[in-house]
């Protein structure tokens, strides 16, 4: 799962004044998928589904009371997940794009929500998501991802919420509470596998990425040692089992070979002994006839 905050920026990610041009670029896939035919999800919330641009416009920017002009009024989110997470969560477009709200309902938005440690929930955060299906400079099979437009300001427009602050978990000093992105990562990451009872692998985990990424050669040798010595098993049970498989076979094969053996066997031995018999019976008829032959001799002698 890549999850990451836009940077601002003078054109779209400008977060410094309204967030048409965001909300536009956002709807800009629709157009072409309509005049396709093919399925489009429209901009939603924590409840509802289909919500016109213009309410999205609308509501974020009138949420920032107490902002000033050069302020950030909201902030982008890219939640994008890999091609085997995808595969995980639907087989059609549709599923998937079902799939995906529900994951930004039920676990993105609230990690998101506790990671400010204010005491906030999924229901404080303002925001609004809009599903993409391609991605043009991606040669992947699977591309849908989504993004998010976050107001910088709580449903009550009273409290800031910052993502892109570098204070975490703070109990003294302006800045309350904080944001740690790492937290979320690996919450978030936690929560899709529960929630879509997910198997992933280490080397596909935020942890293994970060710790290749940022953490010291100690620690990058020893999370690939551990990746090796995990192949190294699965290739041995793996081994082992076409082993067992082969044995069986041999097995299989010498055991019906045998059998096949003493069926013949006890063909031969039958014909041997009726062969034997045979020959029992012409050896006594001759040796009878030997035995007449000579008693007739002996009479004629004596005459």
């Amino acid at each position: 799962m890549h999850i990451d905050f836009a940077p601002p920026s003078r054109g779209t990610y400008n977060n410094a004044g309204s967030s048409r041009q965001l909300a536009s670029y956002m709807e800009h896939e629709d157009l072409e998928r309509m005049e396709k035919g093919i399925y489009t999800d429209g901009f939603f919330n924590l409840t509802e589904d289909n919500i016109y641009k213009s309410k999205v416009v609308k509501d974020i920017d009138t949420n920032i009371g107490q902002l000033l002009k050069t302020d950030a009024k909201f902030y982008a989110i890219h939640v994008s997940p890999s091609e085997s997470e995808l595969r995980a969560m639907g087989n059609t477009e549709q599923e998937k794009a079902e799939a995906m709200k529900r994951y930004i309902r039920e676990v993105f938005i609230p990690e998101y929500a506790k990671n400010f440690n204010k005491g906030l929930s999924e229901t404080d955060i303002k925001f609004y998501g809009k599903i993409h299906f391609d991605r043009s400079r991606s040669d992947n099979e699977l591309n849908m991802h989504c993004h998010l437009i976050v107001s910088r300001k709580d449903q009550t427009s009273k409290k800031k919420l910052s993502p892109l602050t570098n204070h975490k978990n703070t109990k003294n000093g302006v800045v309350k509470g904080g944001f740690d992105r790492v937290n979320l990562f690996q919450q978030a990451e936690q929560g899709f596998d529960k929630l879509f009872g997910y198997d992933r692998q280490q080397s596909e985990s935020f942890d293994y990425y970060n710790t290749m990424k940022n953490g010291f050669i100690s620690e990058q040798l020893e999370l690939q040692e551990q990746d090796f010595t995990g192949e190294n098993k699965k290739e041995i049970l793996q081994s082992s089992e076409k082993e067992n498989m082969i044995s069986c076979n041999i097995d299989s094969k010498v055991d019906n070979k045998h059998s096949y053996n003493q069926q013949n066997n006890i063909g031969s031995d039958s014909l041997l002994s009726i062969f034997s018999l045979e020959d029992g019976n012409n050896y006594d008829a001759t040796l009878a006839e030997e035995l007449q032959a000579q008693k007739r001799k002996k009479k004629g002698i004596r005459r």
